[in-house]
């Protein structure tokens, strides 16, 4: 429920228990779980039965929550003429196809030459405020290592109705990869949880009561000791498909930091691709559904295990 642009919310006896910042994320669309951490952290966007809380408050039963998401700031970050492969735009969005090597957004640490620095030119700076200043526009986001689609929100409009399909799964994401050993199932569906590696935090992990993440996999093609899959996520976990297919003892190629090996060979990036969008455009609701060729390091790898 909004109003005068603040969101209100209610809970239910189901959802007693859960922590204050899970329960925003997944309620609301178009904030991300670190967003809703910052807007509680702040002490003053997000209030509960009137009050300030913390992002591990356990919610109760009728506890009454109020949510203010601030007007965006003015970025602090510089917009860079850097060509961009856009495959779809209109008023409202873009999908753009981000090559490996790329960040999607800054970080503390490089605040230049990333999708968003990009972007910010393109766009001339209009665009999505709602997941803050360090990621304007992004509705989801790629490995840097990793090539393909994304889509990016102009304004908060589209940026709500574009998350929605994200978290409701009615927005369709498929990804290509070349992973390790043959995969003796034709098809399949890996149903564990992701969180951060209990010992090694730079990494994601199977963890659990980490947060449910689920990919669909089918077989394109098999090799002596290599095997070309499509994967579909379900969920949107971060490093997803990569965690997944490593817990399996199929890590993708060319990611050693899930024991993925290179073999020698000269990639840019990992085998993995998001090659495969469909979606609902903001406003006329048409299903738009788009489909690039296959990336360079893919395709050099298929010709060589061919």
């Amino acid at each position: 429920m909004t109003n005068n642009g603040k969101i209100k919310l209610e809970v239910d006896i189901e959802e007693a228990g859960t922590r204050l910042d899970r329960f925003i994320a997944q309620l609301v669309p178009g904030l991300s779980r670190s967003r809703v951490q910052q807007l509680i952290t702040s002490g003053e966007n997000v209030l509960v039965n009137g009050k300030v809380s913390k992002n591990s408050y356990k919610l109760k039963e009728e506890d009454q929550i109020i949510i203010q998401v601030p007007e965006a700031k003015p970025l602090n970050l510089s917009a860079e003429n850097i060509p961009l492969d856009i495959r779809y735009e209109d008023d409202y969005m873009l999908v753009v196809n981000k090559p490996s090597g790329m960040l999607t957004h800054p970080t503390s640490i490089e605040r230049e030459h990333t999708l968003v620095n990009a972007l910010l030119y393109h766009c001339s700076g209009k665009l999505s405020g709602i997941n803050g200043v360090m990621r304007p526009g992004v509705l989801h986001r790629l490995d840097r290592e990793t090539s393909g689609l994304l889509m990016i929100a102009k304004n908060d409009f589209a940026h709500k109705f574009l998350s929605g399909q994200i978290k409701t799964r009615t927005a369709k994401r498929s990804y290509l990869a070349v992973v390790q050993g043959v995969v003796k199932e034709d098809s399949g569906i890996i149903d564990l949880p992701i969180d951060r590696h209990p010992s090694q935090r730079h990494k994601m992990g199977v963890v659990e009561g980490g947060k449910p993440a689920i990919t669909h996999w089918r077989v394109l093609e098999r090799f002596k000791q290599n095997t070309f899959i499509e994967a579909m996520l379900e969920t949107g976990r971060t490093h997803q498909i990569r965690v997944h297919f490593s817990y399996i003892n199929h890590p993708v190629t060319g990611d050693p930091l899930y024991g993925g090996n290179i073999n020698k060979i000269n990639l840019n990036g990992q085998a993995l691709q998001a090659y495969k969008l469909s979606f609902l455009r903001p406003k006329t609701q048409e299903n738009i559904t788009l489909e690039i060729e296959l990336d360079e390091d893919i395709q050099k790898l298929l010709k060589i295990f061919r």
